[in-house]
């Protein structure tokens, strides 16, 4: 058995699903362009450089969907899918994650599920680890995060936890791959037996070399 795992954003994604949902919030008009356009720019640079604090962030991201209805949110994924997403979704990328349809298939990804589900199940993607909103028993949002973020080590964590859910180990697998663009997930890439450097930043690039890691473009 062989376990195959993406990150999504700047990986599988030509883009930034995260940024671009709170891009998609401030042009309907839902939160403030003044306020928001800035800091989601300033936590964008912040992921880049290695340097976000994921919980100041996490706040950020995630009251929003605390402010409105189930509903209503859910109108505003569907058009923001259709929008923002399918764009940015290569066919190179699609055929990545065909070429390990034999393999247990799984992103994971720091942005948070409510957001990535319908991307990942567009991709024909089996499972998804994520950051994963609190919500209330009417299905309502709280704003805050439910257990522990799937960022850096953080990834490698919740990866373990959902295999031990399934009764599975690292050791279950004869093969694993991690497919990322970021220095961000070192953790994780250090943790598969094929780890691959997808379009890097310059720090995942000079790593990879460095390693003698694969590195491809999905672009």
């Amino acid at each position: 058995m062989k376990l195959a795992l993406f990150d999504l954003d700047n990986t599988l994604l030509a883009g930034d699903s995260d940024f671009e949902w709170a891009q998609y919030l401030i042009e309907q008009g839902v939160l403030d362009r003044e306020v928001y356009e800035a800091r989601n720019q300033t936590f964008y640079d912040q992921y880049r450089a290695g340097t976000l604090d994921i919980h100041e962030f996490l706040d950020f991201q995630l009251k929003p969907l605390a402010r409105h209805p189930r509903v209503q949110l859910d109108r505003w994924r569907e058009d923001y899918f259709r929008r923002k997403i399918r764009p940015m979704m290569t066919q190179k990328a699609r055929d990545l994650v065909a070429s390990h349809a034999a393999d247990a298939r799984a992103v994971v990804t720091a942005t948070n599920s409510y957001v990535t589900r319908p991307i990942v199940s567009d991709f024909g993607i089996e499972h998804l680890v994520a950051t994963d909103p609190e919500e209330l028993s009417t299905g309502e949002f709280t704003g805050k995060v439910r257990g522990l973020p799937a960022f850096r080590e953080g990834k490698v964590a919740r990866v373990e936890a959902w295999l031990a859910d399934l009764r599975l180990g690292w050791s279950s697998f004869s093969e694993t791959w991690f497919y990322s663009d970021s220095l961000n997930d070192l953790p994780l890439l250090s943790r598969v037996t094929h780890p691959v450097a997808v379009d890097p930043d310059e720090t995942l690039k000079e790593h990879a070399l460095a390693q003698g890691w694969p590195i491809i473009s999905l672009r």
